[in-house]
């Protein structure tokens, strides 16, 4: 068994200890010097300023270039409470801070309708509406010249204050510190690395993003009126656009992702300003060099830097400990209440969703139920995702309704949803990577407990919490990595994590995404397997691309495909469906091409090797989509590249294209290596892309679509409306307003625009009326032989007539290469390779 490592923070290694050691030792330094300590006061106030804005740059993902509206707005209500006698400096501290709170309540509620750069640049309107107001408003405010004679009647000298504001400054330092490791401080983090999943769980992030917005309002309106107590007055410059990210700026450049970035940043800043103003009026040309260095040089700031020189980086924001992990975990059980096989769960009722003239879900009617596993299954394109959207919450449905455990919940938001019981894993791996394995599963168990807004509660001392995360660690096979950084695990442990992710909220329902996508056969026996315990306890809808193993697992599947539910039953009759079949394999269309002649095709294939593909893999963020493939394709020659969804075919398109950096393997185009270039650089070599998707500028026309791709070697204008007489007629119409067909040809034209010697078309037949294909597999026909060709198609019974040769990929592998036509009239190899079959093999494996 592997060892998981445990480390505690030593007290001397405290953010708040460490402060208070820096801050006497600046203190003991300027005490030295003789210089005046209200520097070192004032390095102080605006750590305390950057210390609360980094909870929400650096724990929530949030940007304010705006926070000195409640810096500023807090110094001037200190001011007034002491000018207007209503109490002393230290009571006028207690009003600031509560009257900077209520602000942040009042502005999260209108600014939290955003985020990104709009909720950046709001909090910047914000300030500058305050400061045009003080700068403005003399009767009240005193304008440019501020409010003055504001002085201080519990600390009349200017030691005792600084001596007092390091002490409150290093007492915040400690109550943030306390706050970040606390149920609700992990919230943040979680909802800062992925807002989305933190949703899914049962987290309301508005609430908490504005609970946060809150605590920032209060501790940057805390050091705003300590800074009027030791000016002893007040002025406007501090909410200037000039001055509104002061604290951003302090934050970045002592480190955004460590806690104590904003204690060097508030050092470098206030030293630098102090020293260049002294020696020119236009510091900030020799500052703002400084600035960009650290911004190319060290994007983690001065401490980031620091970790660098010492070969050990990592984010500061929270210790880096785990609870220890018990002697014996405790078996993972459910907790779903009131389960009972075979109860009605979740039912749909004629769900549909459009967007515009799209429509994705027609009237899909389904029933899942508990200790099920209801498998879908479909085509690229059938609507499978949409449909998971709508029952989790993702998206709105635009008619019909869902039912869940006999609530109806068609309007419910996701976090609800996840409260209820409805849990979901996503097809795109979808945890929180800046947070171990372990607080990836804890923070997914909290949820569905009371007090996950617990703001003093350390996270780590909920025994109950800790040890349900263990058992679930346990049960997905992940105790031993607990202590790892999650965007360190391997592409298979992730989905595994994702998993145990999903079964953290109690979940009734588990809505799997495709957990097997992009797995190792090793980690798709794993996951399969844990995946069939799971639906033993739970009621489980699991999307899935393999198909062999969907047929071997399953106790239901339902067939989704352009929108519409076409079967629905056990898997061996959905296997038998003719409408499945067709669905998969396809029906004969009207006008199928003729095989080439084998003369022609014996031509292509004694002709000099064009590109060369040699044990090629590939994948996204760790995942291994392509496994040591090779693929070989000669001048003029027209090859198929075919496969069920999700094997890899784009994938192998967009490495052959330079789109995907290859892992592993080369590749060759006419003698010269290519896997290595850029995708422009490739394609001014000769070949071109034709994407699913067609990715046309819809608001251009037809013909300054081609214009744009047109280079000297390319077909004319001309000879592209010869090659479609459609386009001809379309030449001035935009491409927003065309056909998917017609925007299909667009897009072989714009490849052809250049002197490709090799086009590789993806899906080029997707989504288009019989007549129309034909059109496009005319000019196909015609193209064959002077150009070379790659067709990803999942109809085969299309593109194999009109073909030399054919690779067929099965989760990332050749698993055929050969002539067409061997291929063509092998009907058992097509319905083994690409079709829905229920083999004797699948069946075996799926029992071991």
């Amino acid at each position: 068994m592997g060892e998981v490592r445990v480390t505690h923070l030593s007290a001397l290694r405290h953010p708040a200890v460490v402060a208070a050691l820096v801050f006497a030792a600046l203190t003991a330094l300027w005490s030295q010097l003789g210089s005046p300590i209200s520097l070192i006061t004032q390095i102080a106030i605006y750590t305390l300023y950057g210390a609360g804005v980094n909870l929400l740059v650096g724990y929530t993902g949030l940007v304010p270039f705006g926070a000195s509206v409640f810096f500023g707005c807090a110094s001037y209500a200190a001011a007034f409470f002491i000018l207007g006698r209503y109490g002393n400096d230290l009571v006028s501290l207690l009003f600031a801070t509560a009257f900077s709170a209520v602000l942040a309540l009042a502005i999260g509620a209108i600014i939290l309708r955003r985020k990104g750069l709009y909720f950046s640049l709001l909090t910047l309107a914000f300030s500058q509406i305050a400061f045009e107001i003080a700068f403005k408003w003399t009767a009240v405010t005193g304008g440019e010249n501020g409010l003055q004679s504001v002085h201080r009647t519990s600390f009349t000298s200017a030691w005792s204050f600084h001596i007092f504001v390091v002490a409150v400054t290093v007492a915040c330092i400690w109550l943030l510190w306390r706050i970040a490791h606390s149920p609700f401080g992990r919230v943040l983090q979680a909802i800062r690395d992925n807002e989305q999943r933190a949703s899914s769980l049962g987290y309301d992030v508005h609430r908490f993003r504005h609970s946060a917005l809150i605590l920032t309002g209060t501790f940057v309106g805390l050091g705003g009126a300590l800074l009027t107590l030791m000016l002893e007055g007040v002025y406007a410059n501090n909410l200037s656009w000039q001055h509104a990210g002061d604290s951003l700026l302090m934050t970045v450049l002592g480190g955004v992702h460590h806690a104590l970035g904003p204690l060097w940043g508030a050092i470098a800043f206030i030293l630098l300003e102090d020293r260049l103003s002294a020696i020119t009026e236009n510091w900030w040309l020799v500052f703002a060099p400084i600035l960009m260095l650290f911004a190319l040089t060290s994007p983690e700031g001065m401490q980031g830097l620091w970790q660098r020189l010492l070969g050990r980086q990592r984010w500061t924001l929270v210790r880096p400990d785990i609870p220890p992990r018990p002697a014996v975990i405790a078996p993972f059980a459910s907790s779903a209440a009131g389960f009972e096989r075979g109860k009605l769960l979740l039912q749909t009722l004629r769900l549909s969703k459009n967007f515009g003239s799209l429509v994705t879900a027609k009237s899909i009617d389904l029933e899942v139920r508990c200790g099920v596993l209801h498998s879908i299954i479909g085509p690229n394109g059938a609507g499978k995702t949409t449909f998971f959207n709508m029952l989790s919450g993702a998206l709105k449905p635009s008619g019909g309704r869902i039912v869940f455990d006999g609530t109806e919940v068609t309007q419910l938001p996701m976090h609800a949803r996840a409260r209820l019981g409805i849990g979901r894993s996503f097809q795109i791996l979808s945890v929180f990577p800046n947070l171990t394995v372990f607080e990836n599963v804890r923070v997914a168990v909290q949820a569905q407990r009371k007090g996950s807004g617990r703001l003093l509660t350390d996270a780590y001392a909920l025994d109950a919490i800790n040890a349900r995360t263990w058992s679930i660690l346990d049960a997905v096979g992940l105790a031993d990595v607990a202590a790892e950084q999650c965007v360190n695990l391997p592409h298979g442990a992730k989905r595994l994590l994702e998993i145990g992710i999903t079964l953290a909220i109690d979940s009734k329902l588990l809505l799997l995404d495709e957990p097997l996508a992009g797995l190792a056969e090793a980690d798709r026996v794993i996951v399969a397997d844990l995946i069939k315990k799971l639906a033993q306890t739970h009621g489980v809808l699991l999307i899935e691309h393999d198909i062999d193993r969907v047929l071997a697992i399953s106790d239901r599947i339902s067939v989704l495909h352009q929108g519409r539910m076409i079967a629905d039953g056990k898997p061996s009759e959905v296997a038998a469906n003719p409408d499945v079949i067709a669905a998969y394999l396809g029906a004969a269309k009207d006008g199928a091409q003729a095989p080439p002649a084998a003369i022609e095709r014996i031509a292509h294939a004694r002709a000099a090797v064009l590109l060369e593909a040699n044990r090629v893999s590939a994948g996204y963020g760790g995942s291994t989509v392509l496994e040591s493939v090779d693929l070989t394709v000669h001048a003029g020659e027209a090859v198929a590249l075919l496969g069920r969804n999700g094997v890899g075919k784009t994938t192998l398109l967009r490495s052959l294209c330079g789109t995907l950096t290859i892992s592993n393997g080369d590749i060759v185009f006419e003698g010269r290596p290519i896997a290595r270039l850029k995708p422009y650089e490739i394609n001014r070599l000769g070949i071109s892309l034709v994407p699913e998707g067609r990715r046309l500028f819809p608001n251009l026309t037809v013909t300054e679509n081609l214009q744009l791709a047109a280079r000297p070697g390319g077909l004319a204008l001309n000879a592209v409306f010869e090659l479609f007489p459609r386009l001809r007629e379309r030449r001035s119409a935009k491409a927003e307003s065309l056909s998917g067909g017609e925007r299909q040809m667009v897009a072989i034209a714009r490849a052809l625009m250049v002197p490709s010697r090799l086009i590789l078309l993806d899906e080029p037949f997707e989504g288009l009326a019989p007549a129309v294909v034909k059109e496009v597999m005319d000019a196909l026909i015609k193209l064959r032989g002077e150009v070379a060709m790659v067709i990803v198609e999942h109809h085969a019974e299309l593109v194999l007539p009109i073909v030399d040769r054919a690779y067929v990929l099965v989760n990332g592998q050749i698993a055929f290469s050969g002539d067409a036509t061997i291929l063509e009239r092998d009907h058992e190899l097509q319905a083994r390779l690409l079709g829905v079959v229920q083999t004797e093999a699948a069946q075996a494996r799926g029992a071991a």
